[in-house]
């Protein structure tokens, strides 16, 4: 092959930047671009739609059973979402990615996962600048120098045994440890389960129970919540409201609200002003935001502001993959639309 042919086929990019093309893209292109290319099988947020990736959040859940495994938690090179991007995507329309729109799709899943603001431009000169969470978190496969020695050498073929004899076996051992429903331990539930939010037999007998004891108590907590939430609601200014409601766009794609709102990726907001954190009934929320609402967060003014703001620090480990509203208005007009909608 003529070297400029060659040229042609080597586009691979290295983690120290070898073989990035000159170009650039910010945060904001990224989204729309995502938007139209991307966003039909990852979602609006990059929080993946149906079983399609998610490509943001993840922190955490490595030693999980279903780690979420994205840039933010799992992978240690940002030359591996360009490259892939770049050479691979979008499905079935591979190499249509112009290569500053591969730089504006990577900026914007930087932005999803918390690791820039939404100013921020991605090009060749800062891209190695770029350190991702998990950089540290691979190690070299030194097995041919420590293991395969051990392996490789004669087998002993002298002093065999006349017979082999089958002595034990493990499940006599009962070296199998098991969950509390009886499988073995670590078996993964259904995916239909796992969607419905089912739990596993003796989990769903507990939750029930723990339900029913502190069902009395969770609405005395909640009554007042729900009449401060009322009077703030009844003071809100009708212009302040109708931004919010633009504002909502940004959440629409994942949180249902209105009458005969259910739950999609994320829970129904209907009432969600004064209401205490992960009790919306039929959705699986994430253990950090359950520990949340028992532990006495309730979704006042504050705490959706801050919430808001940086979803995953104000709630670590959070599923929600929205990176947060940066504008004070925003979150101040979207308070207020929320808080004109009923339970």
């Amino acid at each position: 092959a003529l070297p400029e042919e060659i040229a042609a086929w080597d586009v691979a990019v290295q983690p120290d930047g070898t073989g990035l093309p000159e170009g650039s893209g910010d945060v904001l292109t990224g989204e729309e671009v995502f938007a139209d290319k991307c966003a039909t099988c990852h979602g609006e947020f990059a929080e993946g739609l149906d079983s399609w990736p998610v490509l943001a959040g993840g922190e955490g859940t490595l030693k999980d059973r279903r780690p979420v495994k994205t840039i933010g938690s799992y992978w240690p090179y940002l030359s591996t979402v360009f490259d892939y991007v770049h050479r691979s995507m979008p499905f079935g329309s591979a190499q249509t990615v112009s290569v500053d729109e591969t730089y504006a799709i990577t900026a914007f899943l930087l932005y999803s996962n918390g690791l820039v603001e939404d100013d921020f431009v991605l090009t060749r000169d800062n891209f190695t600048e770029i350190t991702l969470p998990n950089a540290d978190g691979f190690y070299v496969d030194d097995r041919p120098e420590t293991e395969y020695p051990l392996f490789s050498g004669a087998a002993c073929m002298t002093d065999c045994g006349a017979e082999v004899k089958v002595t034990k076996r493990a499940v006599d051992l009962n070296v199998t440890p098991e969950d509390p429903d009886g499988r073995p331990a670590g078996t993964l539930p259904a995916l239909t389960m796992a969607a419905a939010g089912t739990a596993a037999p003796a989990e769903a007998a507990a939750s029930e129970a723990a339900t029913e004891e502190t069902a009395t108590e969770e609405t005395a907590a909640e009554e007042p919540a729900a009449e401060e939430a009322a009077t703030e609601t009844a003071a809100a200014d009708p212009a302040l409201v109708e931004a919010g409601q633009k504002v909502f766009k940004k959440c629409a794609a994942c949180h249902k609200v209105g009458e005969g709102a259910k739950n999609a990726t994320g829970p129904h907001l209907n009432g969600v002003v004064g209401r205490t954190a992960g009790t919306i009934e039929g959705f699986k929320y994430s253990k950090p935001m359950t520990d949340a609402g028992a532990g006495g967060l309730v979704w006042d003014a504050d705490a959706l502001t801050a919430y808001l703001e940086n979803p995953k620090g104000f709630v670590k480990g959070t599923k929600m993959s929205f990176a947060g509203l940066k504008k004070e208005e925003d979150r101040a007009a979207i308070i207020a639309y929320l808080g004109t909608l009923a339970p």
